[in-house]
């Protein structure tokens, strides 16, 4: 079985914890694109962990997680990261993580160009983490970036360096007017926090393909959203990578083989990171409170996200573009508190209502059409059965559903790793 867990929104939709939740499943959790700009939150017996580039399997000791050819990695994060882990209990060793030889590695450099390319652009910025992963995709077509692969053969690694800083310093130096980023402090870098996971790099595509001929389950686990691919999602404000399920067999390392299922998940209502069209998105002492309800704030930036009744219109082309066999509704318990749930049920551009996402100016001009659902007004974290919710809760799901085209096969009622129902 190979299984695709995709969010059908703007990112931060919880797949973190349907991961974690599902790994169980599982014989393998691949990551297949993407860097640390991903955010995910899992939340189980040994605490609570933001996972940013590692796998959200790597808490499971019975998984093997694969980081894929298509993933852009920090390598001083990973490490930062491994450590945090280790020190809460976690083991992490190359018999459970492996990184592909084809992935590539996110350089100092890219992060500095991440910077300084949006304080040039100060009010017109596209919302960048500044982690370095739009300038690292971009060299990476560009054929001009080291990979872990590289690593294997250390003796060629000084001469790479040589070339490469002499054409980023183009950009940098001269284009930027920052410092010189000098090779030999490159390859300190790659000394220190590279150098140590040797032991973990793996042909993913021998691995992922043998382990698929012989029956073994994998999951592939995006980062992002479907609004935030960089073809389908809202361009120019989109990540650098396809977050689309099709693409995971491709990002993973093993094109030759078929998703058989992709669950689809979204939250009970809308949250946004980042610049860029939010047509669903409540201000005031509304969003404040939607927003702190739900605790809404960047898991891998902190920032404040922005928030939203449920938008009918956009997760419908999400679960579209993504392919969605089913979904899994998070944060229901959020809603909780409210009276009156919105629901962004259409949009109206120039005048005219509409449920079909639009694009570029027409998306910029759009205007939420809200309808009002009734609330359940009690705590559901205990309900484990699809019965057990209020009744009002059960026709919000079932409009969900509805909504998207697409059946809800797990609902969570709370952060907890078994605060979930799964319905078929």
């Amino acid at each position: 079985m190979l299984t695709a867990i995709v969010g059908i929104n703007w990112g931060d939709e919880g797949k973190g914890r349907m991961v974690d939740l599902l790994s169980r499943k599982f014989d393998i959790v691949s990551r297949y694109q993407g860097g640390n700009n991903a955010g995910h939150t899992v939340v189980n017996e040994k605490g609570k962990f933001i996972l940013n580039l590692l796998p959200s399997g790597i808490l499971r000791d019975s998984t093997v997680n694969v980081m894929g050819p298509g993933m852009v990695i920090d390598v001083e994060h990973l490490y930062g990261e491994v450590q945090k882990l280790r020190d809460a209990g976690i083991v992490i060793t190359p018999d459970h993580l492996k990184i592909s030889d084809r992935a590539t590695i996110c350089m100092p450099y890219h992060k500095l160009l991440d910077c300084l390319e949006e304080e040039r652009l100060a009010d017109k910025k596209f919302g960048s983490t500044r982690r370095g992963i739009a300038p690292v995709y971009a060299d990476k077509y560009m054929k001009k970036t080291v990979r872990m692969g590289d690593l294997l053969h250390p003796e060629t690694l000084p001469e790479k360096l040589n070339d490469l800083m002499e054409w980023k310093n183009l950009t940098v130096n001269k284009g930027y007017g920052h410092d010189k980023i000098t090779p030999e402090a490159m390859l300190e870098w790659l000394n220190t926090y590279a150098m140590p996971f040797v032991p973990y790099i793996t042909n993913t595509t021998k691995y992922l393909g043998e382990a698929a001929k012989n029956g073994k389950n994998i999951m592939f686990e995006a980062q992002l959203g479907a609004l935030r691919d960089i073809d389908f999602g809202i361009y120019p404000y989109t990540s650098s990578s396809s977050t689309i399920a099709a693409y995971a067999p491709i990002g993973a390392g093993i094109p030759q083989c078929r998703l058989d299922e992709v669950i689809g998940i979204m939250k009970a209502y809308s949250s946004c990171v980042g610049e860029g069209p939010f047509t669903c998105e409540l201000f005031g002492s509304d969003g404040d409170a939607l927003r702190e309800a739900g605790g809404e704030y960047g898991a891998a930036t902190g920032r404040p996200r922005r928030v939203g009744g449920f938008d009918a219109v956009a997760s419908r082309y999400g679960a579209l573009v993504q392919g969605a066999t089913c979904i899994a509704v998070t944060k229901l318990d959020v809603l909780s508190y409210l009276e009156k749930i919105p629901v962004c049920v259409a949009y109206e551009v120039n005048g005219v209502r509409t449920e079909d996402f639009p694009m570029g100016v027409e998306l910029a001009e759009a205007k939420p059409v809200y309808e009002f659902f009734d609330g359940w007004m009690s705590d559901i974290s205990s309900c484990r059965r699809f019965s057990e919710l209020p009744e009002n809760a059960q026709r919000y799901v079932r409009y969900l559903e509805t909504s998207v085209g697409c059946p809800v096969k797990y609902v969570s009622v709370g952060a907890e790793r078994e605060q979930y129902i799964q319905m078929f």
